[in-house]
C-alpha cells in the first residue's frame, strides 16, 4: 500500500492506556513537525466508540483511513462477556472496514494470552482471526502484536493493571496482598505504540511478539518501595536502564502533584548556605539560565525525560498541565527558600519570572540532551 505524506489514523479504545499513549505519541510527532515548520505527520481522527450505533460513522470515515490501531478490548467482566465481547468488537471493525472498502493498515493489540483455553484467550484469538481473514481477503496490511502486561502513565488502578495498583498502594502506604509465586512480564505502553507506528511506516506485517521484563510481583513491589524511599530523601534511582526510567516515571505520575514543591535541606552557618540540588540518577545533565522579569521558559512536554526545575535566585511560577486536559497546577517558588519541582512526563510545563529581578534557575535532566532525539515537544501550557 502506498504511504501518504500525512497518515490518517483511527484508534479504537482511545480512552484506554494504550489509546492515551497512542494519542500522545501522534501528538508529539505533530508538535515536532510544527516546531520545524514541516508538514504534520499524522491526522488523528476523533472517532466515537466503536459500537453498533456508530457503525455507519466508522464505515464512512474509514474510506480515507491509512492506519487503524485496534486497541479496544475487554478483559474484566463476566467470562462470557470477555470471550464474546472481544470477538464482537473485532467483528464490528471488520464490518466497517468491509463497508468502506478500506485499504488501511490494521494493527491489533493482541495478548500473550491469545489462544489459551480460557474466555479471554479464546476471545482475543477469535478477534485476531477475524482481522487476519479480512486482511487476506482484501489484500491489505495487517500486523498482529502479541503483548505482555502493559504498564505506564494513566493506567487504571484496582482494575486490571497490577503495576498501577501497586504504585497507588505504595504512594498511599498501603500493604498489598501478593500471591506466592505471582510473576508478571512488563512492557511500557510508549514502547508498544512506538513499535506499532514503526510497523506502519516500514510496512511490517504478520506477527510481532514484543517481549517485556519478567519479574516476580513481589520484586516489582520492592522496586516501587525503593523508589519511594529514595525519592522521599531526594535521591533518584539509577535511570540508565530505560525500563527502570519508565517504571519510575509511572510511579512519579501517581505521586504527583502532592509531592511538590519539595523543600530542600538547607545547611547554613556564618559562611553562608549550602544545599544538595540533585542526587543519584546515574548521570544526566545540569544547566542554568537567567530569565528576565515577565519572561516565560518551557512550554513543552516530554514522553520519557525526567526533568527538575530549581529556582536559585528570584521568584517564579511553575505551571504544569496534563496532555489533553484543561486543569493547570501552579507552584510559586523562590530562591529565598529553595524548593524543587519535578516535571511529570506527558505534562506540558513552563516557568515564568514573576519577580522584578532576573531569575536564576537550575535545570537537571536524567539524560544528556541529544539534538537528534530531544524528546522535547513544544506545546503551550496556557492555550489561547
Amino acid at each position: 500500500m502506498e504511504r501518504n505524506s500525512v497518515c490518517r489514523v483511527h484508534i479504537t479504545g482511545a480512552s484506554g492506556l494504550l489509546g492515551f499513549h497512542a494519542r500522545a505519541a501522534l501528538f508529539a510527532e505533530n508538535c515536532a513537525a510544527k516546531f520545524k515548520n514541516e508538514e504534520l505527520k499524522y491526522t488523528l481522527i476523533d472517532a466515537p466508540r466503536l459500537a453498533e450505533e456508530t457503525l455507519d460513522w466508522w464505515s464512512e470515515s474509514l474510506k480515507t483511513a491509512d492506519l487503524v490501531l485496534h486497541l479496544a478490548g475487554i478483559n474484566r467482566a463476566e467470562p462470557d462477556v470477555v470471550e464474546t465481547g472481544n470477538r464482537e468488537i473485532a467483528d464490528l471493525l471488520v464490518r466497517a472496514l468491509t463497508a468502506s472498502k478500506s485499504k488501511a493498515h490494521v494493527v491489533y493489540a493482541n495478548s500473550t494470552h491469545a489462544g489459551l483455553d480460557n474466555p479471554y484467550g479464546r476471545g482475543k484469538q477469535a478477534a485476531h482471526e477475524l482481522l487476519e481473514n479480512w486482511a487476506n481477503l482484501n489484500c491489505t496490511s495487517y500486523t498482529n502484536f502479541i503483548l505482555p502486561h502493559i504498564f505506564g502513565e494513566k493506567a487504571r488502578p484496582y482494575y486490571n493493571n497490577v503495576t498501577s495498583t501497586l504504585c497507588h498502594q505504595v504512594v498511599a502506604n498501603e500493604k498489598p496482598t501478593i500471591h506466592d509465586g505471582a510473576a508478571v512480564e512488563l512492557l511500557h505502553a510508549g514502547n508498544v505504540i512506538d513499535a506499532m507506528l514503526l510497523a506502519y511506516e516500514s510496512a511490517q506485517v504478520g506477527l510481532i511478539r514484543m517481549p517485556g521484563r519478567s519479574m516476580p510481583v513481589n520484586d516489582l513491589y520492592e522496586q516501587l518501595l525503593e523508589f519511594r524511599k529514595g525519592y522521599e530523601s531526594n535521591t533518584y534511582p539509577d535511570l540508565s536502564d530505560d525500563f527502570i526510567a519508565r517504571l519510575f516515571n509511572t510511579y512519579r505520575t501517581v505521586a504527583y502533584p502532592s509531592a511538590f514543591p519539595k523543600d530542600l535541606d538547607l545547611h547554613a552557618d556564618h559562611r553562608g548556605m549550602l544545599f544538595e540540588a540533585v542526587k543519584g540518577g546515574g548521570g544526566g545533565q545540569s544547566f542554568m539560565s537567567w530569565t528576565e522579569p515577565g519572561i516565560e521558559r518551557g512550554n513543552h512536554f516530554h514522553r520519557t525525560k525526567i526533568e527538575r526545575f530549581l529556582v536559585v535566585s528570584g521568584k517564579a511560577e511553575i505551571r504544569i498541565r496534563p496532555l489533553f486536559e484543561k486543569h493547570i497546577d501552579t507552584y510559586m517558588v523562590s530562591g529565598e527558600s529553595p524548593a524543587y519541582v519535578d516535571m511529570p512526563t506527558l505534562h506540558t510545563h513552563s516557568i515564568v519570572n514573576v519577580g522584578d529581578q532576573p531569575l536564576l534557575t537550575l535545570f537537571w535532566s536524567h539524560e544528556v540532551f541529544d539534538p537528534d532525539s530531544p524528546d522535547t515537544y513544544a506545546h503551550p501550557v496556557i492555550e489561547h
